[in-house]
């Protein structure tokens, strides 16, 4: 990580060595481990806690436009009332934020050597596959607060590998949704394979038709709507489970019979491909793509809810609000006590009034403020932008 990559920080972005960072202190400006990821805020102390877990991942290096106090200044935090908020939550969470940091990362490089490897090689081994998801169920199920709000953090770039990005996002809601729904665990690996595996029909077309920017010609429109076929064939071709491939066949068929490729209603859509549909949905609504903006995870949501159509099944989209909460974790918002925030946690009793963490607020031990809304105390008024908490 270069100071260049830091640029848009206030003041002079240097590193510091974690070895070399006393146990305790408290930086003045807000720490980062890397050009996306908020490791700590001025009112946060750099406990042993974060420094043995930045060795224990091998991070050599942490970046800041402050330096280490021996003490909190208040008056910093009053300052900056509008600080950047930290992807780390409670103090006693950095180790599980810096995990969630590293399996996403490592997830997403999984995954996109895995395409190439089909794209190349035309290789494909389920029980392979299998056992790569079984870890990230396992991962996604104790650590779904965490990867959420990193998976949030984690900016599509232009040189992204869309296709990848995509199958890793869709793939973690969908273990969510299926954890949600109390799928056996076996079960749950390959609906995990099939979201995984859900477009890889695309490879076997031009990328420039499904990243393009521009409207498609009607042969290009005709060519899309033959991936979930392609991707039945790659499969079936490979072995894989009668599940799966239909899971990748039927993931665009909707509720009212207005998807394709087969034009299937209700009850003749299995379930992973009614999974599939909603949270790759959901993703694509609250992701950018070569063609359009992203929606925050908000809006995205109230757009499912809505359920123009009936295209999707009900009792799916009530397991990815339940999961998520209609303000999703990770979203940044506006309280209605004038604070900022971040939904942390979902209401498991009501999805409208999800756990926050309030940035700028400390409880009598020092820690991050964490506040449960609800309809009669703080509530949550709008969704913020990224530009509006003044993170780059």
């Amino acid at each position: 990580m270069s100071e260049a990559n830091l640029e848009k920080r206030p003041g002079k972005v240097i590193s510091y060595p974690v070895a070399g960072i006393p146990p305790g202190s408290y930086f003045s400006e807000t720490v980062y481990l890397d050009n996306r990821f908020v490791l700590a805020a001025p009112e946060m102390p750099f406990s042993r806690e974060i420094i043995s877990a930045l060795q224990d991942w091998e991070f050599k290096e942490v970046f800041s436009a402050g330096e280490p106090l021996d003490d909190y200044a208040a008056n910093i935090a009053g300052k900056n009332e509008n600080i950047e908020p930290t992807a780390a939550t409670l103090l006693s969470d950095s180790e599980k934020i810096i995990r969630a940091e590293n399996f996403y990362a490592g997830f997403q490089k999984y995954v996109e050597g895995l395409f190439t490897q089909v794209a190349t090689k035309n290789e494909l081994d389920f029980k392979s596959v299998a056992e790569k998801v079984k870890t990230a169920c396992d991962i996604v199920r104790e650590d779904r607060r965490f990867i959420l709000r990193v998976q949030k953090n984690n900016q599509s770039s232009p040189n992204e590998n869309y296709l990848a990005s995509h199958a890793v996002k869709s793939t973690i809601i969908a273990i969510i949704i299926g954890s949600y729904l109390k799928l056996p665990n076996h079960r749950l690996i390959e609906l995990g394979v099939a979201a995984l595996l859900h477009e890889i029909g695309m490879i076997k077309l031009p990328p420039q038709i499904y990243l393009s920017k521009r409207a498609l010609q009607p042969q290009e429109r005709k060519a899309i709507l033959t991936h979930p076929i392609l991707g039945y064939n790659i499969l079936k071709s490979f072995d894989f489970p009668l599940t799966v491939t239909l899971a990748a066949l039927e993931h665009h068929e909707r509720e009212n019979g207005a998807g394709y490729p087969q034009k299937l209603t209700g009850d003749k859509i299995s379930l992973y491909a009614k999974i599939i549909a909603v949270a790759c949905s959901y993703e694509a609504l609250s992701s950018h793509r070569p063609h359009k903006e992203a929606k925050d995870g908000y809006t995205g949501m109230l757009e499912l809810l809505k359920n123009e159509g009936k295209q999707y099944d009900e009792t799916i989209i009530r397991a990815l609000v339940f999961s998520l909460s209609i303000y999703p974790i990770g979203l940044y918002v506006l309280l209605s006590s004038g604070r900022k925030g971040q939904v942390v946690d979902v209401n498991p009793e009501n999805p409208r009034y999800p756990v926050v963490q309030v940035f700028g607020e400390l409880t009598p031990d020092g820690k991050n403020k964490i506040l449960e809304t609800s309809q009669e105390g703080v509530s949550i008024v709008r969704p913020l932008s990224r530009e509006e908490i003044g993170q780059a």
